[in-house]
């Protein structure tokens, strides 16, 4: 039989994109039907969601909620797959143009903490049938803009005396947890028992994230490696108590690569196509990135790519730190990302010091993050922390071999050229472990090494390249998972 799913979250790809939790709820979905889950998605109305959608339809009216007279819930499907999606229309939260969560100045959006408190109650509304053609069995959360999904679902059970359904809670990254004052508490209409260390309080606050781990069924997060970090006081940010008490209900599925959005065969954001037998669209790809961005077109002089919020978790500092080193031996730096001001006005004043090797580009355009991957010999993603990392796996499928930390999924995901790796053919990229210049200057060293070793570096890109990170596996884990949770579905 098919079970129900309804995914929660705050961004999908195409309609609404800041990192990759996007990819994931996008892609996840779709793959999921051919393995015997009915997964439909509930999301904030934000003006370019709606407009992705078509056949919407109303479903239920709410009432008065967190300050709001009325609060429609509609249905429709996305124009690109079919993907089922309800949509919280709610103007006064959700119709603002920009960043879906941060203000013009940049600053969070200060009613962040009811706008996403709607998301779950929400969530919980169509758990209980506000739809009445399609209840879901499951429920699955992700990251803290859902978080509050299990516990309204789990206080309206307690209210109803029913099981409503099972939940799940996916952390994308454990560092963002939704925290808000203690006095916001009151807002949300929940039984005054969740406020406690027990529960949702975290050291004095409320914690959106902590809600969906403490009440959630189960836990799971997007890389085994990270599963396990997680769960150290090193990286569990304040959580790991909790997730150590929660260690058998913790689960790491890795993130999967859509290729039918990400590969250079059928690409049709760059120059030209290409594929691990026939690598020869890769060089008309390289002097096309060149020219975009105005550094010298040298076919010899290995880029190294980087798309990314430029932030210190992304390590963009440490590799600031190396650019001399890049720079020196005759390498070109790209970077399509915005962040931190310090980092941004230190790429800034590389770019200026270093015109013919060094370039960047404030913001995120989704196409020009394809023409950066596609054209670039090196992908860059050298985070303190990483949860998954999509970057490196789209590195790898278009022949951009991934320099990275190894830690998270990039530690799952990226195989070390080192000599012994190269000679057993299974080498996909550069990992440093320890997280200094030093490391991350040697990783440096050993690309150029490698690079001046072009049958070496071929063959570790061609196997790169075949290396197949797609949805399939991971979903059929998520589905296991889903079975267990809901055997009579």
């Amino acid at each position: 039989m098919t079970i129900r799913v309804l995914h929660v979250a705050a961004e999908l790809y195409p309609l609404l994109k800041t990192g990759g939790l996007a990819d994931v709820v996008g892609a996840l979905p779709p793959v999921l039907a051919p393995l015997g889950a009915d997964a439909r998605v509930i999301m904030p109305g934000f003006p370019a969601v709606l407009a992705g959608l078509e056949d919407l339809r109303p479903v239920a009216h709410t009432g008065p909620r967190f300050g709001l007279q009325d609060i429609a819930l509609e249905f429709g499907r996305l124009r690109t797959n079919g993907t089922g999606l309800y949509v919280i229309r709610a103007d006064a939260f959700y119709g603002r143009p920009g960043s879906p969560y941060l203000d013009a100045a940049h600053h969070p959006y200060a009613d962040n903490n009811r706008r996403f408190a709607l998301l779950g109650w929400a969530a919980s509304l169509i758990a209980q049938g506000a739809d009445p053609d399609w209840t879901p069995a499951l429920v699955h959360a992700h990251d803290w803009h859902a978080g509050l999904a299990a516990p309204y679902i789990r206080a309206a059970e307690a209210a109803q005396r029913r099981r409503i359904a099972a939940t799940v809670m996916t952390v994308h990254n454990l560092a963002y947890q939704g925290l808000f004052p203690a006095s916001t508490f009151g807002e949300l209409g929940l039984p005054a028992p969740y406020y406690q260390m027990q529960g949702m309080e975290f050291w004095g606050q409320v914690s959106y994230l902590k809600a969906g781990l403490f009440y959630s069924d189960k836990i799971t997060t997007v890389s085994p490696t990270y599963a396990n970090e997680i769960q150290t006081l090193a990286q569990g940010a304040g959580l790991d108590g909790l997730l150590r008490e929660r260690a058998h209900d913790v689960l790491g599925i890795l993130n999967g690569v859509d290729y039918a959005v990400w590969h250079p065969s059928t690409d049709p954001s760059i120059a030209a196509p290409y594929w691990a037998e026939d690598m020869d669209g890769k060089a008309a790809c390289k002097r096309a990135l060149q020219q975009r961005f105005g550094i010298a077109a040298k076919p010899d002089a290995p880029i190294f790519g980087v798309v990314s919020r430029l932030t210190e978790q992304k390590g963009l500092d440490l590799l600031l730190a190396a650019l001399s080193e890049i720079v020196e031996r005759g390498g070109q730096l790209v970077v399509l990302g915005t962040g931190e001001p310090r980092l941004e006005a230190g790429l800034k004043q590389a770019a200026l010091a270093h015109p013919e090797s060094v370039a960047i580009e404030l913001g995120f355009d989704e196409a020009l993050a394809h023409v950066i991957v596609a054209g670039s010999d090196v992908v860059c993603v050298p985070s303190r922390f990483e949860p998954c990392g999509l970057t490196q796996l789209y590195g790898l499928a278009y022949g951009a071999l991934p320099l990275v930390h190894g830690v998270g999924g990039l530690a799952d995901t990226v195989v070390d050229a080192s000599l012994e790796n190269l000679a057993d053919g299974i080498a996909t990229g550069f990992v440093f472990e320890k997280f200094d210049l030093a490391s991350l200057t040697r990783a440096v060293k050993r690309v150029f090494a490698l690079h001046a070793r072009p049958d070496e570096w071929n063959a570790t890109r061609r196997h790169g390249m075949k290396s197949n990170f797609g949805w399939e596996a991971s979903a059929l884990r998520y589905v296991d998972l889903y079975q267990r949770l809901v055997p009579d579905a």
